[in-house]
């Protein structure tokens, strides 16, 4: 019998040609993503089924709602990866982290502690959603002094900043990569930052993209059709790092 609503095929090229996520929540219990490892382990076989062969997950560290310290996330990696090696899942799977800039990011920069890095030394930072910090810049540039490379996750999402553009070509012309949420380019968060995330794109501003997975629903939504047109034309222009790392 023939199903009804059965999603239809999609191709997958496009994931399997950007290799590796490198912004997800897929460490279960420790932020706003994967709630156990029977789900982790789900959402990580949903992004192999996409294509990818790499996943660099990114708990949030966030101090006033996820106080998760470096040494607390690579404990966890471990115990996920002894999963998916006894899941027998063809997938390489390591952990940097999503640093909101605040205090504490401050205080581990004063102190020098080591900041958990993508790779060698990228960084993945993320800004309010309301407002950006007054002293974000400072931020940033001690990051870069102190041999770091930070990447803002999804600047389209920062819309207090839709319609002073400027910000982002400072931020660029400042050295800071930028990754895309791929979601974002299907009105998943709505018409304003598709509408940002379409001009980043054009101005061939963003370096990475990333799922920014958080549960199925994501997972479900990376399905969509019409995101494969937007990622073919960020692959195209050559500036997206992803098989890199």
């Amino acid at each position: 019998m023939m199903k009804l609503f059965s999603r239809p095929k999609l191709d997958t090229t496009v994931y399997k040609l950007l290799y590796a996520d490198m912004h997800s929540h897929l460490i279960p219990g420790i932020d706003d993503g994967s709630p156990d490892l029977k789900t982790s382990l789900e959402l990580i076989r949903g992004l192999m089924d996409l294509g990818y062969k790499k996943l660099i997950t990114t708990p949030h560290i966030m101090w006033d709602m996820y106080k998760n310290r470096r040494e607390v996330i690579l404990q966890k990696l471990e115990e996920l990866q002894k999963a998916v090696e006894e899941e027998k899942l063809d997938v390489e799977i390591s952990a940097g982290a999503e640093y909101f800039l605040d205090d504490h990011v401050r205080e581990l920069l004063s102190s020098k502690q080591p900041i958990l890095t993508i790779g060698d030394n990228l960084v993945l930072v993320e800004l309010s959603m309301a407002s950006a910090p007054v002293d974000y810049k400072e931020l940033l540039f001690e990051l870069q002094l102190q041999g770091y490379q930070p990447v803002i996750a999804h600047p389209e999402r920062y819309i207090y900043m839709e319609y002073k553009r400027d910000f982002f070509a400072e931020l660029k012309d400042a050295g800071y990569y930028f990754q895309a949420n791929i979601l974002s380019f299907a009105n998943y968060y709505g018409r304003s930052v598709m509408e940002t995330a379409n001009y980043l794109a054009k101005k061939e501003f963003y370096d990475f993209v990333g799922t920014d997975l958080h549960n199925s629903k994501y997972l479900e939504a990376l399905h969509n059709p019409s995101l494969i047109p937007p990622l073919k034309r960020l692959l195209d222009s050559g500036k997206i790092k992803n098989a890199q790392l």
